[in-house]
Order: C-alpha cells, then sequence, then structure tokens
C-alpha cells in the first residue's frame, strides 16, 4: 500500500512565505509525475505546478515567479516552496504522485489527504 502525507499548511500573512512536503512512503519501486494542486471552497481542484523527471517545472500563471516545485528522489518527497502569498492563494493543498509499486507493474496515481494553506492578515 503506498501514502502520500502532506505536511507545512498554515496561516501566513501576505507575502510571507511557506515550504509545503508531500512523502511517499509505501511498496514503492519509482515515482514518476508529481504535483502539487489546490481546492478553495466552492472551487474545482486545479493544478498548482507539476515536476517529471528529465523534463523542466511546470506552473500555474497565478503562482509562476513565487512558488518552487521540487523533489528529493532518494526521500520520495515532493516540496512547494511558496513566497510572496497572496489571500488568492488559500485553499487545500494537495499533492498528487503517479508511482509504480513493482517492476513491471502498473502505475497508478495516488493522492494525499490535504494540507490546509489560509494567507490572512
Amino acid at each position: 500500500q503506498v501514502q502520500l502525507v502532506e505536511s507545512g499548511g498554515g496561516l501566513v500573512q501576505p507575502g510571507g512565505s511557506l515550504r509545503l512536503s508531500c512523502v511517499a512512503s509505501g511498496r514503492i519501486f519509482s515515482i514518476g509525475y508529481m504535483g502539487w494542486y489546490r481546492q478553495a471552497p466552492g472551487e474545482e481542484r486545479d493544478l498548482v505546478a507539476r515536476i517529471i523527471e528529465n523534463d523542466s517545472p511546470k506552473y500555474s500563471d497565478s503562482v509562476k515567479g513565487r512558488f518552487t516545485i521540487s523533489r528529493d528522489n532518494a526521500k520520495n518527497t515532493v516540496y512547494l516552496q511558496m513566497n510572496s502569498l497572496k489571500p488568492e492563494d488559500t485553499a487545500v493543498y494537495y499533492c498528487n504522485a503517479d508511482i509504480l509499486s513493482r517492476y513491471g507493474g502498473n502505475v497508478y496515481s495516488y493522492w494525499g489527504q490535504g494540507t490546509q494553506v489560509t494567507v490572512s492578515s
């Protein structure tokens, strides 16, 4: 069984920073796609940033230049560094990863439980 667990959310003032982490655990052979999404109340879940090995990270226009996604393959972890936070960044942030549990098996997409980020003065 595979689990994704996010951490690092919280309350921050506008202009502040937070760093989210998402650790994958369980039976893992390899991880391909890793991404961060967010969902505000009453809205759909949207892609914030994604990272794939041997490819440049991609960001939504709303966070480009402020957020940075990175990964540590040795730790099965993806990070989201969020700077210059705005009230409109307030949402539940979810990580998503495509994981192969064994060689020759199938790749499955997994989601974390989400972590709340609130930007308010």
